[in-house]
């Protein structure tokens, strides 16, 4: 390990975090997103915090732009050791009301992106031995209303995960995927979704968080460090997930609950 780490999505938010979390270590790191002025000020934050690195703009749904920052890790750093697929999006509705669209977009970038991040750096892990972290969703495993695409994608993060877990196995490169439950973030300017009142809930939800992405980088950074495989930064997302392993029924029930509540909520606000 040379201590060379890439985040994509690290204008902001978990992305933002990560870095100065390992930034604190000392580790080099280079920082993509679509925000030029994001990626500035995290530049800023990590130097401050005792790290360094250059920032590459990177939309992670245009496979060359991955891999030209591949490249520029190679030539600025001489490799990677650790990969962090973050750059995600926000989206949600009823099924019947997603567009073909809304999930053109929302697989593009929150599993393709993963997918191509994955692709674009192989070769670079192959020669370091080095980590993935994969960053997917508590709505990977629970699947709450109305966010089928969203759900769906975050889903086949896991799936890869799982994959390239045993896959990579032989050659010594390490495989994370954190689950984060809603946490205060910037999801929501991204948000896509078909009505005001969906975006509103969505809101309330994450706001709620009783943590911060700071807390849960750091608890990344902790349980990637033990050798984890699943990462489960939030308590209540590490209860429901034994619940559901234990008595899927019961949070298929409590869910459809959650789906009835959120229509009539959504009939209300159209009145």
């Amino acid at each position: 390990m040379q201590n060379r780490m890439m985040i994509t999505g690290a204008g902001s938010g978990l992305g933002r975090e990560i870095a100065l979390r390992w930034a604190r270590d000392g580790w080099r790191l280079a920082l993509s997103d679509v925000s030029e002025a994001g990626l500035q000020e995290t530049l800023r934050q990590v130097r401050a915090a005792g790290g360094d690195g250059f920032v590459q703009r990177c939309d992670v749904r245009d496979y060359s732009q991955l891999t030209a920052f591949a490249q520029a890790c190679e030539v600025k750093f001489g490799g990677i050791d650790i990969i962090v697929n973050n750059a995600g999006v926000a989206s949600g509705g009823f099924f019947s009301e997603l567009s073909l669209e809304d999930w053109d977009w929302q697989i593009a970038i929150n599993l393709m992106g993963v997918v191509k991040g994955c692709k674009a750096f192989l070769p670079l892990l192959e020669q370091s031995k080095g980590k993935i972290i994969n960053i997917a969703s508590m709505a990977a495993l629970m699947q709450g209303p109305a966010m089928s695409n969203y759900n769906v994608a975050k889903a086949g993060v896991v799936a890869l995960s799982e994959s390239l877990l045993v896959e990579l196995a032989q050659q010594e490169i390490g495989v994370h995927v954190v689950c984060p439950s809603f946490f205060q973030t910037n999801l929501l300017d991204s948000f896509r979704g078909p009505t005001p009142a969906m975006k509103a809930q969505v809101g309330k939800l994450l706001e709620s968080s009783p943590i911060t992405a700071a807390e849960i980088a750091d608890y990344i950074h902790t349980q990637v460090n033990a050798g984890q495989f699943m990462i489960l930064p939030h308590e209540q997302g590490r209860m429901a997930w034994a619940l559901k392993q234990k008595n899927p029924q019961a949070l298929y029930d409590e869910m459809t609950l959650m789906a009835d509540k959120m229509r009539a909520k959504a009939k209300q606000s159209a009145h």
